[in-house]
């Protein structure tokens, strides 16, 4: 019978830290955890998450007998769908994830500066954007409580005397945290008159912006490859365990079989952590939601080329022709385009100087569960509908309904927890870890969630935000009864 969540707490022997605050920005983290000398270690996926738990692993904490397995290219599932973008910006009821990000961003910064930016960090900022003041009043809300948990100083801004101040379009250095939350149409129209002329209030979340995860993604790959970490093409078939604990991964290449020793084994296999996890019959409280994204030539301009990601707060009804509604109507199959869909669609610009007309454009409507299938699967109407709902916000796109710009779709898995939260941390099997369930924030987290992963396999000390990830979680009754009130979980 696979190990369920609930019975984690009894069957698994954690070991327990003392908290600390955030770790420094060096090795020393690692200073008192157990020598971590030849131990041999298998890490089962080469997306971005498995990728920064090997670069902790050795770089930081000085691991030298690591194998990351992946029967793809490293970065090639669904690390490389991903829009790049990263925050801050988290819902309560706690601020665990808020504090897992700053420590994201903080790794992020600092690689940036150690590497003259090669991995092309902005923080141009996210946008929310309402044209309704119940919203307007939540977003108010949301700000105020994410000042009382550490995301920086609310501003707020109204009419023509305003001291808002718009963020660069290049670098992230000597910025504002916090946010600024403009009100009213006077001061949003002075600043962003390319928006819907009922647009009533825009918050500015700073900490937030864009960088170039395959580039970050390949460094950190490369300098594990330099640190003694070796890739090996293939697909973990069994992970074999003698007396309760790991002692060995089989892997298979085509006709062939691979045969490892390892006495810790990592799984970081994205959409496929549940599959990975049931080799060692463990059940994990994970599923996958499909997501796409479109990318065209914004040959109108309708977005500007200095913008940050803008977010649509309002549910949307696509706004059809009444010929066009009443057909749609009649066909049950795609009836569902003349109802309300959900809030959240959101675009950015793509790439650097004049030259380029890219944006990027998503909306996460497709929120049922989705089988992992490879390729993703895509759908005809998204481009379509995806434009329609981002031209509510920008009516600048509004030209494109009538004649479909050429655009390029992709999508990945959103695989993630009920709650939306990760799990990082140990699995009851002796040995075993896991860092999956990241969502679509895999790429922002990665830092972060590799930096956790590798302190609890080195016995290093955790920081205070770690049991809110591990899966011991779904042991505790209380966890499970509140987790179930809390909203969107901060999903985009």
């Amino acid at each position: 019978m696979a190990i369920c969540a609930q019975q984690f707490v009894r069957l698994a022997h954690i070991r327990i830290h003392h908290p600390i605050s955030l770790m420094s920005n060096n090795s020393a983290q690692f200073a008192h955890a157990s020598t971590p000398g030849n131990t041999p270690i298998a890490i089962c996926g080469a997306g971005i998450a498995g990728i920064a738990a090997a670069w902790f692993l050795s770089v930081r904490a000085g691991f030298n007998n690591i194998t990351l397995i992946d029967e793809r290219r490293p970065l090639s599932l669904t690390s490389d769908k991903s829009t790049e973008a990263y925050r801050n910006w988290w819902p309560g009821p706690d601020d665990a994830m808020l504090r897992l990000m700053n420590r994201s961003i903080d790794l992020l910064e600092e690689f940036a500066d150690t590497h003259d930016n090669a991995i092309m960090l902005n923080r141009r900022g996210y946008f929310y954007a309402t044209a309704r003041q119940e919203r307007a009043d939540t977003l108010r809300a949301e700000a105020e409580l994410a000042e009382r948990m550490g995301a920086g100083t609310l501003r707020i801004h109204t009419g023509s005397g305003t001291s808002y101040v718009p963020a660069p379009v290049f670098g992230y250095a000597n910025q504002p945290s916090g946010s600024d939350l403009l009100l009213g149409r006077e001061v949003i129209e002075r600043h962003f008159p390319w928006l819907a002329p009922d647009t009533i209030a825009l918050l500015h979340a700073r900490r937030c912006g864009w960088l170039s995860g395959q580039q970050l993604g390949m460094l950190l790959f490369e300098e594990a490859r330099a640190a003694g970490v070796r890739f090996i093409s293939g697909r973990v078939a069994a992970v074999n365990c003698a007396a309760g604990a790991v002692e060995s991964v089989s892997i298979a290449q085509g006709d062939a079989a691979t045969q490892i020793p390892a006495d810790i084994f990592v799984n970081a296999a994205g959409p496929f952590a549940r599959a990975v996890a049931a080799l060692l019959d463990v059940d994990l409280p994970l599923f996958s939601e499909r997501h796409l994204k479109i990318a065209f030539d914004d040959r109108l301009g309708a977005l500007p080329r200095n913008a940050g990601l803008i977010i649509c707060e309002d549910p949307i009804t696509l706004p059809w022709r009444d010929d066009e509604r009443a057909e749609l109507a009649a066909n049950p199959e795609i009836a569902w385009l003349t109802e309300t869909l959900p809030a959240g669609v959101h675009m950015r610009p793509e790439g650097l100087g004049a030259e380029s007309q890219t944006v990027l454009l998503l909306w996460a409507y497709h929120t049922q569960r989705h089988p992992e299938i490879v390729p993703v699967p895509l759908d005809g109407d998204f481009s379509e509908v995806a434009l329609r709902g981002m031209a509510r916000l920008v009516p600048g796109l509004l030209p494109y309904t009538e004649r479909l710009p050429k655009s390029y779709m992709d999508g990945g898995y959103y695989t993630k927890t009920a709650e939306n939260r990760p799990l990082i941390g140990p699995l009851p099997v002796h040995g075993a870890f896991v860092i999956a369930g990241l969502s679509g924030y895999g790429l922002m987290a990665a830092c972060a969630a590799g930096e956790l992963l590798a302190a609890h396999v080195a016995g290093a000390p955790l920081p205070t935000y770690a049991p809110a990830f591990c899966l011991e979680r779904y042991a505790e009754p209380s966890y499970l009864a509140r987790m179930h009130a809390w909203g969107s979980g901060g999903q985009l």
